[in-house]
């Protein structure tokens, strides 16, 4: 049985203590940036986008930025943004993109050329665990009664997502089911564009399980439309009391992580001036605010423990989708 752990040691928070400024007592913290441009890969309201100027807004708010601007570039699946960043390295020095687990799934996919060796990495900042739901009338109250449903009839145990097949939403499918002792290969994976319209197929009964981020599983369980099978942390999050999959013997964790890439070869005093920004951010009430209000856990990996992060998640996607034909 392959397990899937990516995040059990580099996905632990890190939190770093925030110097005081006695000087100016309106400021919580000691600035660290005078400015910093958030680069986002997607249009506005997107969980890029709302990352973003959820960072800004802490670190702004909290002083260790003097002030923060923003720039959305969509195309190419994140692509653009890249591609721009790159080539405009020289004069994007105060800039950080924002980027996650899709920048490894397209690049192995070939939707862009470029992969996070081609930019320079700043730090992981928080994370959205997977989830697998299903409806609130649902006969399946487990994550064993729905492997079971799997096992003995797979074409007709339809699991659907919000992503395009060989997306998140469907490799979270597959590595669950892989965990569970069954054929990942098997799972007959639904797409759907957005979650109302999955949310509309798991009532309908159109699939029986739906793969989905935790937090969106958290607002539907709250609103009383689902049950919360499993979920892909480490152990149970404060946000929602919800079984995970390794307590239910499935040995499986995952995390989409979002973090923050700078232009290649940024100067060694600019990085570190940002990763000490994003360090001493998890300790102001600002940052605990923004946190809180998106329902995000504390991911934080810096520099090498970054690369070491994204190399094991992108060893553990490459060789699921090789498994299921993506690759």
């Amino acid at each position: 049985m392959t397990v899937f752990n990516m995040t059990r040691k580099t996905a632990l928070a890190v939190f770093a203590a925030s110097a005081l400024s006695f000087a100016a007592p309106l400021q919580a913290a000691e600035q660290v940036l005078e400015k910093v441009h958030f680069l986002i890969p997607g249009g506005a309201g997107g969980g890029w986008d709302g990352t973003a100027r959820g960072t800004g807004e802490a670190l702004t708010g909290s002083g260790l930025a003097g002030q923060a601007s923003y720039e959305n570039m969509s195309g190419g699946g994140g692509g653009k943004a890249i591609g721009y960043l790159i080539e405009n390295a020289e004069s994007n020095h105060d800039t950080m993109m924002v980027n996650s687990t899709p920048i490894i799934i397209r690049s192995l996919t070939g939707v862009f050329p470029q992969n996070f060796r081609d930019l320079t990495l700043v730090s992981s900042t928080i994370g959205d665990y997977a989830a697998v739901v299903v409806g609130k009338d649902s006969p399946l109250n487990s994550m064993s009664d729905l492997v079971e449903a799997y096992k003995a009839d797979p074409n007709g145990t339809a699991i659907g997502g919000g992503s395009v097949p060989g997306g998140m939403d469907h490799l979270v499918a597959a590595m669950v089911m892989e965990g569970a002792g069954a054929d990942p290969v098997a799972v007959k994976y639904l797409a759907y564009d957005g979650g109302g319209k999955a949310m509309a197929a798991l009532l309908s009964g159109e699939i029986k399980a739906l793969s989905t981020g935790f937090g969106e599983a958290i607002e539907l369980a709250n609103a009383g439309e689902v049950k919360i099978l499993g979920v892909t942390a480490d152990e149970r999050q404060d946000v929602y009391d919800a079984p995970t999959m390794k307590e239910q013997g499935i040995p499986v964790s995952f995390v989409n992580w979002r973090g923050f890439f700078a232009a290649p070869g940024l100067p060694e005093d600019k990085l570190a001036q940002f990763q000490k920004a994003i360090a001493e951010m998890y300790d102001t009430p600002e940052w605990e605010a923004v946190r809180a209000r998106n329902g995000w856990a504390n991911i934080h990996n810096s520099g090498d423990d970054f690369k070491v992060f994204l190399e094991n998640q992108e060893q553990a996607i490459g060789d699921l989708m090789k498994k299921l034909g993506f690759l």
